[in-house]
């Protein structure tokens, strides 16, 4: 059998608490266990790398240089191992999570509001929710799903189209009255989306209008800053229209242009095989798929 060199938690646990206290008793306290197991540990684990970690300088211990060059590493994957167990510790009382990748936007103004329909039909699924502008890579990110525009779709992903993407310009009742023709809109700060800065070029064109006058304002990099923008009067958003919903039912955002402009790419789950297989993923795409019809 070929011999391993990967050291076992408790050995790494050993040799960063002998170099943080410089004594296998002191270890000993901190870990909770006998002196004799952080003594056995520690030369097991010197014995496995087959390097000295420690000089014992008069009944210390004092890092040698492999030791010196070993500790941020031994440190950082204890912090991490910690911090996975901890997340999967949140899940706690449940039997099945489903880990999303989720445009921000989309995801805070119309799939958050929604969960709490899914979580009533299936108490024992809970979610893990990422934020996400890129596309996914199913082959190495930990996602069961995505939900972006098609057009990101991974190759050999499932893709089913929630909705179209519609896109509207909105503005603060203290900026605009109402609706107004385009040659007026263009000369009124338009706040930028930075991660889609053709937007408003796109729309301009659409009305046939010469889009180097235009007057650019501020730049978001998510549609939900643009509209918090919006509302806060530094001027006109051009944003996806189940974006700005809640908004303009409150009448904090007006609409300042009678026109929409469609986007090609719609808002899709998209997913690999392994996810189409699972049971309980399935069960929440078709619930999904559901409240985009409704």
């Amino acid at each position: 059998m070929r011999q391993s060199y990967l050291p076992s938690i408790q050995e790494l646990a050993t040799f960063a608490a002998c170099a943080r206290t410089g004594a296998t008793t002191r270890a000993a306290e901190e870990l909770n266990l006998t002196q004799s197991a952080i003594s056995r540990s520690l030369n097991t684990l010197e014995d496995r790398l087959g390097v000295r970690l420690f000089h014992r300088v008069k009944g210390r211990l004092v890092l040698a240089d492999a030791g010196r060059v070993f500790l941020p590493d031994a440190e950082r994957l204890l912090a991490e191992l910690n911090q996975a167990a901890v997340t999967v510790m949140a899940f706690g009382g449940h039997g099945d999570v489903i880990r999303l990748a989720v445009l921000p936007s989309f995801g805070s103004a119309w799939l958050v509001p929604r969960l709490a329909a899914f979580r009533a039909l299936r108490p024992d699924v809970t979610f893990d929710i990422t934020s996400r502008l890129t596309p996914v890579d199913f082959t190495d990110d930990p996602f069961d799903a995505a939900i972006q525009r098609a057009e990101h779709r991974p190759p050999d992903a499932h893709v089913a189209e929630l909705m179209e993407e519609q896109l509207v310009v909105v503005a603060s009742p203290a900026v605009v009255a109402g609706p107004l023709p385009d040659l007026a809109l263009a000369r009124l700060p338009l706040l930028q989306q930075s991660t889609r800065p053709t937007l408003w070029l796109d729309w301009f064109r659409d009305a046939g209008l010469d889009v180097r006058p235009i007057l650019r304002g501020a730049r978001f990099e998510h549609f939900g800053m643009l509209v918090t923008a919006a509302v806060a009067g530094l001027g006109v958003a051009l944003v996806p229209e189940v974006v700005a919903e809640e908004e303009l039912r409150r009448g904090r955002l007006l609409l300042a242009s009678e026109r929409r402009l469609r986007v090609a790419s719609p808002y899709a789950i998209l997913y690999p095989d392994r996810s189409a297989a699972n049971p309980v993923f399935a069960a929440f795409r078709d619930w999904l798929l559901g409240e985009a019809r409704s």
